[in-house]
């Protein structure tokens, strides 16, 4: 019987940071060769160090010169002129396999490593990473975005599931709205909890994360099983004076609140009216207590 199992990698990676030591320690666990990692901060250094300690840390050049598979983990702004000024040098590979982590851009961001013949991947981790071992645990069933050229697609897949993630696929020509969504619903979800504390503690509450979690938990819970039907409070109701006051008492004890218990109560309003929970007349008067004033 023939085993689907690729065959084991020669893998270098560009950028030590916390998704590229977790990911590369994932391939490390089920047999792949990390050989080098490009390191340039005393953390990254270190921090590669701890996670990959059989790889090399060498000059960008050289760990790409000397893989297979390349995983490039650095910032969105720098990727393009990174993967330019490495073609620009000679330095890609024909036949090299060349995946970045970034959520925001597709295959396309490769385009210049692809036209000297590598095999442009595009591999997102739908995860957060704290730089530490026990991110191997959180990669573990975690969900990527995935986008590739056809043929490549059970490629990308394979690597996935070998790092133990579920590969999810993302057209290219939807890649920017994918990521725009998952900084929705993660980074404004953060600043969304971190509001409600800090009203909590202005109110005096005693420890205002124990009194939050379990409605935090029950609320998420309820939005992704039943999306807007889940939608409850004054804004979904109707309650106008429920609203009206809430604004007036974050406008006098909460000021630097006010912007975003207004933005984020109107589109309450919004998906409640498309969904039926509230009337034409009921959002008409929601939104005029919600309308910015001069």
């Amino acid at each position: 019987m023939t085993s689907a199992r690729p065959a084991r990698l020669r893998v270098g990676i560009v950028g030590a940071g916390r998704v590229g030591s977790a990911l590369g320690a994932a391939l490390v666990r089920v047999g792949h060769d990390v050989v080098a990692v490009s390191a340039v901060s005393a953390q990254s250094r270190t921090r590669a160090e701890r996670m990959l300690p059989g790889a090399a840390i060498l000059p960008l050049d050289d760990v790409v010169a000397g893989a297979e598979l390349v995983l490039v983990c650095v910032p969105d702004d720098a990727l393009r002129p990174l993967v330019a000024g490495l073609a620009d040098a000679g330095v890609w590979r024909a036949g090299q396999l060349v995946a970045h982590t970034s959520g925001a851009q597709g295959i396309g961001v490769l385009d210049p490593a692809a036209a000297r013949g590598v095999l442009p991947l595009a591999l997102h981790p739908v995860m957060t990473f704290a730089g530490r071992p026990e991110d191997l645990d959180r990669i573990s069933g975690a969900p990527f975005g995935v986008t590739a050229p056809d043929e490549l697609r059970p490629v990308a897949e394979m690597l996935v599931v070998e790092m133990g993630g579920e590969p999810v696929w993302v057209p290219e020509t939807a890649r920017a709205l994918y990521h725009a969504a998952l900084s929705v619903g993660s980074n404004h979800l953060v600043t969304l909890v971190n509001d409600a504390l800090s009203l909590l503690d202005r109110a005096g509450v005693d420890d205002a994360p124990r009194l939050i979690a379990p409605l935090l938990s029950a609320s998420l819970d309820n939005a992704l099983r039943l999306r807007d039907a889940a939608l409850t409070g004054p804004v979904s109701r109707g309650d106008v004076v429920t609203v009206a006051m809430h604004r007036r008492t974050l406008q006098e004890q909460a000021p630097d609140a006010v912007a975003a218990y207004l933005a984020m109560a109107r589109r309450t309003a919004q998906r409640a009216h498309v969904a039926g929970r509230l009337s034409e007349a009921a959002t008409e008067a929601v939104l005029e207590v919600l309308e910015e004033q001069p």
